[in-house]
Formats: C-alpha cells, structure tokens, sequence
C-alpha cells in the first residue's frame, strides 16, 4: 500500500476523566517498553500535574492536562524514557501554575526540574516587542538544549500538539504560530531526524497559511493516486520479484507519496503546475546490510533507468543529524520519476526517531552514538552565534537562514568533509574551519586554482583558506557571508571597533564643547557626570562617550546640560568655537564624503549621521546648501598639519579619441605619486571621450601637480576637480 502524509488530524476530545487518559497511556504504550517502577513514576508525575492545572482549561474546552497527557503520548509513539515523560507531563507547570522549580527538583530530581525549566518561557522578564519575548524564549531554550537535547524533543511534541489544536484560535494567531513553526520548528525537527513530525508540522502549518492551495493540491492527489494506485502496486510487486530473483533475502519495500507541503515547494521551486510533475511517488527498501544497501542500487538501476544528477550517497557522508540512506530517482513505467531509497534497518530506525534513537536504544550505546555525535555537533554549532551576539532577535534571524536544510559537501586539503548550506562561499568556509582562519582570510585555493572569498562552493570542491596575520573583517564581508557563524563573527568585530572609535572621537567632542560652554574648563566633575548619567538614562561615561561619537546626541547639547548641571550661568560664557583637528586616521567614525572627496588643504566642515559618526566635507561642498539648514548638526573642522597619507579625489578628464590616449593619463598619475582607484568612461562623440577618474593624493598640492601633468598631454582638451 502507498503510504503518504498523514491527514490533518481532526480535534480528538478526551473524555472529561483525565485520570482515564492516563491510565489508558500507562496500560498501552508504556508497558510495551517501561518497566512496572518507571510507569509509577510517570504516573506521580501526572498526580502532580494535575494537582497544578485544576481549574484550567484550553480553548478547546477540554481540561488542560489533558495537553501534557497529549505531549507524553506522542513521546511515548518514540519509546523516551521514562524520565522525559515525566518532564512532558510537567513541562507547563512552572510557567502557568503556582508550583516552582524547587518543588520539582525535590519531587522528581535535578534532571527532570532542568528538562521542565529549559521547556518553559522567560515570565519574570519584561521585553519591549512580543518579537523579543520570543526570541529571547527561543534562545533560553536552545541554551538548555545544548546541555540536553531533550528539551527540544520536548518542545516539539509540544508543538506539534499545539498545531493539531489550532483551529480554536483566531485567524491572525493560526497565521502567526504557523509562520514561526514552519521557519523554525519544523527545520529542527527536520534536522534532528524526526521527519514524520516535521512532515506532519509543515503540512499543517500549510493548511493554516494556504488553505484553499493546501486543499486543492490534496484533492488533486487523492484523484490521482485513485487513477493509479492499481499500477503503482505493480510497479512495487515488479521490485519485490527483481529483488527476488536475487540472492538478497530479509528485505522490505515501502510505496510512500510525498507530502503536500513537499508537492507544493517542488510545484513553487521548479515553477510548474501539479499535471507537470512527475515525481510525488516513491519506495523505501530496507536491508539488512550496508553491502546489500549498494547491490540493490545496482539492481534498481539495472532494471530501471537512473535519471542523471539525481543520485545521493548519505550512507557513505551521513547528514547533519546522522541521517544515512541511498536516493536515487528512476524512470517508471508510468512515466513518472520514482524516487527509491535504500537503507538498513539500523538507518531505517534512525530516520524514523532521530536523535530519540539515542534513548530508545540505550543498551546499545556505541551503535547510535556516531549519529548521535553528528546531531550534538550541530547543535554546538548552530548554538555558537547565540553565544557572541546579544540581540536575541538578530540571533533568531541567523538561525532561520542555518536551519535549511540543502547542503553542499566541501573537502579540506586534508581530505575532511566539511558540510555547508547551499550558497555558502569561501569565507564560510574559512569560519567553518576555525574562527581564527576566518578572521584572518584573505582568499582561497578551490580545486587548487585561486578564488576569491565571495565564491560561492559547489558539491565536492576542495578548499584551501589563505590567511595572514595583517587581515581582519571588513563591512564589504557580510554582503557575501551566508552562514549564522560567520555574520555574527564578522559582525561583532565590526561593532567593537566601531565602538573603540565612537568612544575616542566622542572624548575628543565633548572636549571641545564643555571647553567652549565652561569658559575654558574641559573636565567634568564626577558628581556632575553621575546626574547627567541619571537623566539620560545611562549606565557608564563610556557610554556617553559613545553616543556621541556616533552622532545619537550632539557635543554641544550635552555640552549645555553639563554647565547647567555645574550651576554655570551659560550668558557671556561662551567663548569661540575651536575647530576639531582631523588627523586621518580617526577610524570608521569619521569618514570623508564622496560627494566631494575632500583632500588636506581644503575648506571643510564636519556634519553629524546618527550611527555614522562625523561626515566630512568640503565648504563649498553642492550639499551643504541643505546641511546647513541644521547649524546644531555641523561642526568646525580643520586638518593637522602632519597628515602623510592618502585620499581619494574626482578628476574628469576629456580627452581626443586616439589609440593610446588613455595610457598617457594613466602614465602621468603614476609618474607624480598617485595611484587610479577608479575609471568611468562616458559615452561621447566620436572624437572626444570623457573619463572620470577617482585617485590618491595627499593634499591639494599633490593633486594641483597631477593635474598639470594631465593636462600637458596632447590630446588632452580639458581636467577638472568634480566635487557633488
């Protein structure tokens, strides 16, 4: 028989006994597996429950312990021990009933009362957005998962109960809890190996998001399936005598459909209605060894013609989660593509309960601890960028943009196999390898040929990182960094070095100001600087600091609150303004315009960003004319005197159309010490060309000296400095 995705679930309704529920769970499921002292357990755990939830119900009308009996029983369908459901039982008692923490712990134990505490959400905590609360929740608990992976399991079933109880919620609810289950649960799921919870999760989060496109392609399957389910039987009939016919005994084979979730993400990504898709059906062959695995590959494909490029190996690289298995997709006699996979019964085990294999097969511990491993470190590393960033919000962005699950396959010179989403470049790779190489990359050897480190890598590529000590992060990096690691080490060395700048250049602002507010006087007493922390609502002069190099709140502004903070009377104590000393080398908060390019020697002004510190420019600068329509918002500057280094200047040049013209330019600027960083031609007559360059100069001197020299070549008809 095919088996495909499994319906949507209708409501069942206990009867209003919940301790016939219970009993009925501990009669059935558990004495298959538990011993007599382990389902007493449980069963304490739900007089405890019970005791808690009394008087609560959900909306379904039902009494609320029958959703922790609910979640226990979906645990059970895995066969978790008996101290997971117990902690399933008790997984809402802390958050929504008066019972604590301790109580568990001397009831249950430390390790059922971790389980419970890493399930619950964040209640003591206000947050500014329900955005944050969440994700700050989420990020609490895959910090508890880290040390048990059992939480999440948890949480799942949770979820997936949630889910088949959502059509008593409001529309907007049913849209929202399903976009997020279908972003985040759901790939986790996947990615822990449970897939028939991730398929059951994304089907029904389908339903709620789409659900007349949910019920249209499941009545087009069902009359399809009704048209070929005669011949489909053959067709897997046809498989068991071909294999019969050989010397491999003790097998199994499955028909399955494709969910409609997966149908619709195949219809979405290939573009093409459900009449042209030919490939929702497919088989599971079970053996009883890896060595059989391989021979009945060769049989199916010696019966059935492979379709080219669509062969997978997980047996021989297992996935992220120790999924193993061989794919592959045949020509059938339908003309359909049927998808056959081929694995043990150790593997079939494996996909069917996932990192739960772990439990449910504990006596034998070496047999699935490999896959086990493979899941932890996963975790480890999906768990890394919640460790370095302190936005929880940001955190859960990176994590959505981890949890797809396409990968590639890369090699490391070393014959590693190191395992990246799809899209991954050179970079991630560096930062997959170790923080340390990413941090100091400068470029790639991919198939021993130098690539650049936005080169995005490709299914058995071999990669080599070169570095050097010189190297560090730059903003241009997380416009082709992919992975959550790598933005978020990227990131946080940006941030932190912006801060060392905003913190300097904020010193040196408010200096200047309170010198200028206070007749001369520059320091601030410390009795002063602890009110004026207290009414901006700020922690440390450090921060303070900061913000104003980072333009959120002008020097002289704060300037003003600090003399009345003194008791100066500002009248008549004002002296004039001193110009701040542009040195250069100031770092990523001041930054000199590109509209007009300033170069030492210039006229300038300075123009506060929030977020971008202080703006340089050009008094004559084309947009001063609106900047200074916020005097509070500009600042005398002024260069220092011993500058020796370089900054970009526009030229445009026009110049007659002949064969070497261009060389000549380009010649002269190297000949009088500067370099061309960029070139523009601009379309003209046939005669004359225009090209606007931008290059190195170290003053107005210097780039008055490269334009005599422009301007002396012969076909050269006209240079001028562009400034707007």
């Amino acid at each position: 028989m095919i088996s495909g995705a499994k319906p949507i679930p209708k409501r069942r309704f206990f009867s209003p006994s919940p301790e016939k529920a219970i009993r009925t769970l501990c009669k059935g499921r558990l004495a298959d597996y538990l011993s007599e002292d382990a389902i007493e357990d449980v069963y304490q755990a739900f007089l405890f429950a019970e005791q808690a939830h009394r008087g609560q119900t959900r909306r379904t009308g039902e009494h609320y312990i029958h959703h922790p009996i609910e979640v226990a029983d979906t645990l059970a369908e895995l066969q978790m021990d008996s101290r997971t459901l117990i902690a399933a039982l008790l997984h809402d008692v802390i958050e929504d009933t008066s019972a604590t923490k301790d109580e568990i712990v001397e009831k249950f134990g430390e390790d059922v009362a971790l389980l419970v505490d890493g399930v619950s959400k964040i209640g003591q905590i206000r947050f500014d957005t329900k955005e944050q609360a969440e994700a700050e929740n989420f990020r609490k608990m895959l910090m508890a998962m880290s040390e048990d992976v059992r939480v999440m399991i948890i949480k799942l079933a949770d979820r997936l109960h949630n889910m088949r109880t959502l059509d008593v919620m409001r529309i907007e609810k049913q849209k929202r809890i399903s976009k997020q289950t279908l972003e985040i649960y759901a790939p986790i799921a996947e990615r822990l190996g449970l897939y028939h919870w991730a398929r059951e999760l994304q089907d029904l989060c389908f339903q709620y998001l789409y659900p007349k496109r949910h019920s249209a392609i499941n009545k087009a399957i069902l009359q399809r399936e009704g048209n070929r389910k005669l011949i489909v039987e053959k067709l897997q009939t046809s498989l068991c005598n071909t294999l019969d016919a050989t010397d491999i005994s003790g097998f199994e084979i499955k028909g399955r459909r494709k969910t409609v979730f997966s149908i619709y993400k195949k219809m979405v990504k290939k573009r093409r209605s459900f009449e042209e898709l030919h490939d929702i059906y497919g088989f599971r062959i079970i053996v009883d060894s890896v060595d059989d695995c391989y021979r009945v590959l060769g049989i199916v494909h010696n019966a059935y013609k492979p379709i080219p490029g669509r062969f997978a190996d997980y047996v021989a690289i297992p996935k992220a989660n120790g999924y193993q298995s061989l794919h592959t997709v045949v020509f059938g006699p339908l003309g359909d593509n049927i998808e056959v996979q081929i694995r043990t019964r150790q593997m079939d085990q494996i996909a069917e309960a996932g990192v739960a294999a772990h439990w449910i097969y504990k006596s034998d511990e070496t047999q699935h601890e490999s896959s086990n491993h493979l899941a932890r470190q996963w975790l480890l590393d999906l768990l890394d960028p919640a460790h370095q960033t302190g936005n929880a919000v940001e955190f859960l962005e990176h994590l959505k943009t981890d949890l797809y699950p396409d990968e590639v396959y890369v090699f490391t010179p070393k014959g590693d196999i190191k395992k990246m989403p799809r899209g991954s470049t050179a970079l991630d790779f560096a930062y997959a390898v170790h923080t340390d190489v990413g941090m100091h990359c400068t470029g790639a050897r991919i198939n021993r040929a130098l690539a650049s480190l936005p080169t995005i890598l490709n299914n058995g590529d071999s990669v080599e990182i070169i570095t050097s000590k010189s190297s560090w992060p730059n903003t241009a990096w997380l416009n082709y960094a992919v992975t959550a690691k790598a933005r978020t080490h990227i990131r946080n060395y940006l941030k932190q070095q912006t801060e060392e700048d905003a913190l300097k250049l904020g010193k040196r602002l408010l200096a200047g100001a309170t010198k200028q507010r206070l007749f001369g006087r520059r320091k601030v007493a410390a009795k002063v600087q602890q009110k004026l922390l207290d009414e901006l609502g700020l922690e440390t002069w450090s921060d303070l600091l900061v913000d104003v190099g980072l333009g959120r709140r002008l020097p002289d502004m704060v300037a003003r609150q600090i003399a009345q903070l003194s008791d100066e009377k500002l009248e008549g104590k004002v002296i004039g303004q001193e110009a701040l000393v542009i040195r250069g080398s100031e770092g990523l908060l001041v930054t000199y315009s590109r509209c007009c390019c300033p170069v030492p020697g210039d006229s300038i002004v300075g123009t506060f960003t929030a977020g971008h510190g202080l703006v340089v420019h050009t008094t004559d600068c084309p947009n001063m004319s609106e900047l200074r329509k916020q005097p509070e918002n500009c600042l005398m500057v002024d260069w220092d005197e011993n500058l020796d280094q370089f900054f970009h200047a526009k030229l445009q040049v026009k110049l007659n159309h002949v064969t070497g013209a261009f060389a000549k330019v380009a010649m002269s600027i190297a000949e009088n010490g500067s370099n061309i960083n960029h070139v523009d031609l601009h379309e003209g007559s046939d005669t004359v060309r225009q090209m606007d360059f931008v290059v190195d100069v170290k003053d107005r001197k210097h780039l008055a000296k490269i334009i005599k020299a422009i301007y002396r070549e012969p076909h050269v008809s006209k240079v001028t400095r562009q400034k707007g």
